[in-house]
C-alpha cells in the first residue's frame, strides 16, 4: 500500500482488495474456530461498508457493481482525512465499548489487530504530504489507465457505460491529483530529478498514440466481446473516445507541463532525509513496514550479516558447477552470458508457467488448505512495462470475475535472468502470494479488514519464506536455478542495507547501485530499477527478510521443540489461519500451536 497520498483511499483498495477460495477443510485454529462477539463483528462490518462508500475503486477491486461503478475516487486531500477519521473514529470506540481480556481469543485477536493497524497508520498521519502522487512505481498516471484495463470488468451494456464514464472521469481525478502535486512541490516534496523522465514517457504513452492508446484498445476490445448490435457498440465507442479526447488527454496535457516544470527545479538528493523531520518519517515508515522496533541501523547491520551469510552458499554453489575465479566473477558471468538470459517472452512466459504446474501437483504433501483461485501469468502492459517493476502480483476478485494475475516485466528479456524465473514465480504464484491471499480471503469468519488488510512484513517475508520452501520441497534441481534462488535472498538481504543507506546514512542512488552491482548477481538495469523503486518507496523494501527471517526463526524452534511431532502441513497452517498480523503476533501463534501440540 502506499501512503501518504491522496491516492490513499484508492490505493487501499489495491492493497485491501481480495481473492475469492474454496479450501480442502475448514480452518479451525482459535483465529477462526468461535463465532465472533456479535456487536464487535458489527462495528467491523459498518466500518468495512462505510470504508467502501468512501471508495468506488474499492468497491471495483471486490467485485462490487452498483451504482458507483462508473466513478473514480475522490482524489483530494480532504477525501484521504474522511478516510483516516474514519478508521480513528472506529478504533476509539471499539476501545471505550470492548476490553480485549474479556473478549473470546478470536474477537481479542481482532481487538488487537485493528488497534494495531489504527497506531500504524496514525503515526504516519502527520507526514501525510510526504508520498509521491506521480513516480515510476504506482504514480497516478499508470495506475488509472490500468485500473481501467485491469480491475473495471465489462460483461453487460451497463458496465460498459460505467466504464465509459470514467473514461470521462479521469480529466477531474487527474487535475485534482495534479494540484495537489504542484502543492507539495511548493513545499520541497518533490522526487529527484531522475524520475520525471519515466513519469514523462508514461504519460507520452497514451498521448501521443492518438485514439490508439492502451485505454481505447482496452475499451473497445471488452465491447467487442459483449457482441452489442452495430448501432449500439458504435455509439459507445464513439462516447469513449469523445471523453478520452475532452477530459482525458487534455488532463494528461496539464499534468505533462506540471511534471516538465519540476522536472527543472527538482532536487538531486535522493532520501526522505531530506524532508523536515525526515527522520522521523523513515522510522515511522520502518515500523510500520516491519511492525518491529528495529532501528534503521540494526536493519542496515542484520542486512550486512545476511549479505556475508548469503555469499557463503553461493562460493559453494560455485564449486558444484566448477566455476574457478572469484565471487564477482561469477557474478559477472551469470549476469552478461546469453545463456542465462531468454530470446522471447513466449520462452519466457512458457517455462514460468511450467514450474507453476510442477509446484501446484507438489502442494498438497506441504499445506492442508489450498487455493482454487485460477492463476493466470500475463507480461506488463505496453504502456507501462518502461517504468513498472519486475514482477508484481494481483489479487483476484472475491466474485471470482477476476483471475489472480502475477505480472512479469518483460521489456528487457536481459533483465530477467533464467536463473532467477523459478524463484520468482513461487514468491508470486503459489506457494507464494496467490496461495496466501486465497487462504486469507476464505477465511470465514474473521471480519473483513482482516481477510481483505495486509501486513507488509507478513505478506512479503512469506513470499520471500516460499522462495526458500521450493528447495525444501525438491525444486531447484539445477544448480544455476538454486543459484537464483540464493540470489534472490540476497537482493532482499541487500535492500536492508541499500534502503536504509539511502534514506538514513544519505547515500545517494549511485552509490546504492555499485553496492549492488558488487554484491549481487543481478542485471545493470534490474539494479538501477531496483535503486529507484527504493528511493520513491521508502521502508517498505525492508519488510520482506525481516518477516522471511521471522517465520524461519519460527520453523527452528518449533522443529527443535517438537521433533518428531513438527508437522510442516501445520506448521503452514498456523502462519496462514489467522491472515496477515504482525511479527510478533504471528510468533504468539506459532508458540501457541506448540505449546497444544505438546500437550496433546
Amino acid at each position: 500500500m502506499r501512503l501518504l497520498t491522496p491516492l490513499a483511499a484508492s490505493l487501499f483498495a489495491l492493497a485491501t482488495a481480495g481473492c475469492v477460495t474454496s479450501q480442502s477443510e475448514p480452518v479451525t485454529t482459535a483465529a477462526t474456530g468461535e463465532a465472533p462477539v456479535p456487536a464487535l463483528a458489527g462495528l467491523f462490518e459498518d466500518y468495512d461498508a462505510a470504508q467502501l462508500a468512501l471508495s468506488p475503486m474499492g468497491k471495483s477491486y471486490r467485485g462490487v457493481r452498483d451504482e458507483d461503478y462508473g466513478k473514480w475516487d475522490d482524489m483530494s486531500p480532504a477525501a484521504d482525512e474522511r478516510a483516516h477519521a474514519l478508521l480513528q473514529d472506529t478504533a476509539a470506540r471499539m476501545r471505550t465499548a470492548y476490553d480485549p481480556a474479556s473478549l473470546p481469543q478470536a474477537d481479542a485477536l481482532s481487538w488487537r489487530l485493528f488497534d494495531g493497524l489504527a497506531k500504524r497508520r496514525a503515526s504516519l498521519h502527520p507526514f501525510r504530504g510526504y508520498g509521491y502522487i506521480f513516480d515510476q512505481m504506482n504514480g497516478a498516471q499508470s495506475q488509472l489507465p490500468a485500473f481501467l484495463i485491469n480491475i473495471h470488468r465489462v460483461s453487460n451494456q451497463d458496465e460498459a457505460t460505467a466504464y465509459v464514464s470514467r473514461i470521462e472521469g479521469l480529466g477531474t481525478a487527474l487535475d485534482t491529483l495534479t494540484a495537489e502535486s504542484r502543492a507539495r512541490a511548493e513545499q520541497g516534496v518533490m522526487p529527484p530529478s531522475w524520475v520525471y523522465p519515466y513519469v514523462i514517457s508514461d504519460i507520452r504513452n497514451l498521448l501521443e498514440v492518438g485514439s490508439g492508446n492502451a485505454v481505447l484498445e482496452d475499451f473497445e476490445g471488452k465491447v467487442a466481446a459483449l457482441k452489442l448490435p452495430e448501432a449500439e457498440a458504435s455509439a459507445l465507442k464513439e462516447r469513449a473516445r469523445n471523453g478520452w479526447e475532452s477530459s482525458a488527454r487534455p488532463a494528461y496535457r496539464r499534468l505533462l507541463a506540471e511534471m516538465e516544470r519540476q522536472q527543472a527545479i527538482a532536487p538531486t538528493d535522493d532520501g526522505v532525509w531530506r524532508f523536515p523531520d525526515g527522520d522521523k518519517y523513515y522510522s515511522a515508515l520502518l515500523a510500520s513496514y516491519t511492525t518491529t522496533d528495529l532501528t534503521a541501523d540494526q536493519i542496515h547491520d542484520i542486512g550486512l550479516r545476511e549479505v556475508d551469510r548469503i555469499h557463503g552458499e553461493m562460493r559453494t554453489i560455485m564449486g558444484q558447477v566448477g566455476f574457478t575465479g572469484t565471487l564477482k566473477e561469477f557474478f559477472d558471468y551469470t549476469r552478461t552470458d546469453p545463456r542465462f538470459y531468454h530470446t522471447s517472452r513466449e520462452d519466457y512466459l512458457a517455462d514460468a508457467e511450467r514450474f507453476m504446474a510442477a509446484m501446484e501437483a507438489k502442494l498438497p504433501e506441504y499445506f492442508s488448505t489450498l487455493p482454487k483461485d485460477p492463476l493466470v501469468i500475463k507480461p506488463v502492459e505496453a504502456f507501462r512495462e518502461k517504468s513498472a517493476g519486475k514482477a508484481f502480483y494481483q489479487r483476484p476478485a472475491p466474485d471470482g470475475s477476476r483471475p489472480g494475475t502475477y505480472y512479469v516485466n518483460l521489456y528487457n528479456l536481459n533483465d530477467m535472468s533464467k536463473n532467477e524465473l523459478e524463484a520468482l514465480a513461487y514468491h508470486e504464484g503459489v506457494p507464494g502470494h496467490h496461495l496466501q491471499l486465497s487462504i486469507q480471503t476464505g477465511l470465514g469468519n474473521v471480519p473483513p479488514f482482516r481477510r481483505f488488510g495486509g501486513v507488509t512484513a507478513y505478506s512479503e517475508g512469506w513470499g520471500l519464506y516460499t522462495e526458500e520452501l521450493g528447495k525444501d520441497m525438491g525444486f531447484y534441481t539445477d544448480p544455476y536455478s538454486d543459484f537464483g534462488r540464493l540470489g534472490m535472498e540476497l537482493w532482499r538481504a541487500a535492500r536492508l542495507v541499500v534502503d536504509t543507506g539511502i534514506h538514513h546514512k544519505r547515500w545517494s542512488r549511485e552509490r546504492a547501485i555499485q553496492y549492488l552491482a558488487d554484491n549481487t548477481p543481478n542485471p545493470d538495469g534490474d539494479i538501477r530499477k531496483a535503486i529507484e523503486r527504493y528511493v520513491v518507496y521508502p521502508g517498505q523494501a525492508t519488510a520482506y527478510m525481516i518477516g522471511k527471517l521471522k517465520i524461519m526463526e519460527l520453523r527452528a524452534a518449533a522443529r527443535a521443540e517438537l521433533g518428531d511431532r513438527f508437522d510442516i502441513r501445520g506448521f503452514h497452517e498456523v502462519i496462514l489461519s489467522s491472515g496477515p498480523v504482525p511479527l510478533d503476533i504471528m510468533e504468539e501463534n506459532v508458540r501457541a500451536w506448540i505449546a497444544a501440540r505438546k500437550a496433546n
